[in-house]
């Protein structure tokens, strides 16, 4: 068989969305494994019965990749590399830099309060971080410019993601219950919306950025098969331009990806229509017309909240076959094995309303 890829996004499916992504490649006659985030803990056991199922129950798995913190993406993990035997997992540790940060913090006054403070904030990480240590597996820092297989990390940098660590509600000592109880009532409020009817082409999204924990999500580009590849996690805005910088870097030009997974679910904080122009190109002048690349959107069926409407028509706008996991996994692929049991992915339609 010639070199192919498989990428799936499984249906992770709670009131609230997740992200669990499979990926198998063949590099010259090689294959290669990886897990990116693995849902909630409660997703764990279906993400090893798909690589099970699909990828030839295999023993090892070559990389397993957690994006950032956040439950609906490592607590999967936990499953993953309890079942496998892990080459390499991948993930970001505040604590790990708890000698350099101390000095921005007023509140702590030794490393090891610092440290301990963190872990208890980066739960999910910590659980992953004890399970490799116990399995004596070394721990990789996909900082941008990491190698991670084929694929290359895009973001975030090593500054700015010691930048978002101090700065974070997870570790607030700069503000006090009441400041942080404000701040959770303007992000809901941000959130609300209503929708308004919108001709071809018009966008809106909203000012205020997505959460620090998001911005701290490990961005991965690859080209495989001639297929430009870029799996996001819950990047937002500063992530994106993060990569548009990197891109010439990592032999990347843009726009022009051919595979795009859509940050945070489909959220309206994570982009901008400029972004989205530096990325994937520009807008299309009218509706129709070939689609040039598969837009990708983990999104669970009882999540109200995702895919934004105004996110999935700016897809639309560029081009895209636009996919959402709701209901069942989806897979994008090139040259890759068949599967009596897969179909192919129904585009989601356009919106003639986005949010306000």
């Amino acid at each position: 068989m010639a070199n192919f890829f498989e990428i799936d996004f499984l249906d992770v499916e709670a009131k609230s969305s997740g992200d669990a992504i499979c990926v198998r490649y063949e590099l010259n006659g090689q294959t290669f494994i990886h897990v990116v985030d693995g849902g909630y803990q409660s997703t764990g056991e279906k993400v090893v019965g798909f690589v099970n199922k699909y990828y030839g129950n295999p023993k090892r798995i070559d990389h397993v990749i957690a994006t950032h913190n956040d439950g609906d993406h490592a607590g999967g993990l936990q499953r993953v590399l309890e079942d496998f035997e892990v080459g390499a997992p991948w993930m970001l540790r505040p604590w790990v830099y708890a000698a350099e940060l101390l000095p921005r913090f007023k509140r702590f006054t030794t490393v090891e309060g610092l440290e301990k403070a963190l872990r208890e904030a980066y739960s999910n990480l910590a659980a992953l971080e004890e399970i490799a240590l116990r399995k004596k597996i070394s721990i990789y820092e996909p900082f941008q410019g990491s190698a991670v297989g084929a694929f290359r990390v895009m973001a975030p940098t090593r500054s700015r993601f010691l930048d978002l660590v101090v700065s974070s509600d997870k570790t607030p000592e700069e503000k006090g219950l009441l400041e942080i109880a404000r701040d959770a009532v303007i992000r809901v409020a941000k959130e609300a919306s209503a929708l308004a009817r919108a001709a071809w082409g018009d966008e809106y999204f909203p000012a205020g950025e997505t959460s620090n924990e998001n911005e701290m999500s490990v961005v991965q580009y690859a080209c495989l098969n001639d297929c430009k590849i870029l799996l996001t996690g819950d990047t937002g805005r500063a992530g994106l331009q993060e990569i548009i910088d990197y891109a010439p870097s990592a032999g990347l030009t843009l726009p022009g990806i051919d595979r795009f997974q859509v940050p945070h679910h489909g959220g309206r904080h994570n982009v901008t229509t400029e972004l989205l122009d530096k990325i994937l190109g520009e807008r299309k002048t009218q509706q129709g017309g070939k689609t040039t690349f598969s837009a990708i959107i983990s999104s669970a069926k009882a999540d109200e909240d995702h895919p934004r409407k105004s996110v999935v028509r700016a897809m639309h706008h560029r081009g895209a076959h636009v996919i959402s996991t709701e209901g069942s996994n989806k897979r994008t692929s090139k040259n890759a094995p068949e599967r009596d049991d897969y179909s192919p992915a129904e585009c989601l339609p356009y919106p003639d309303e986005q949010e306000d």
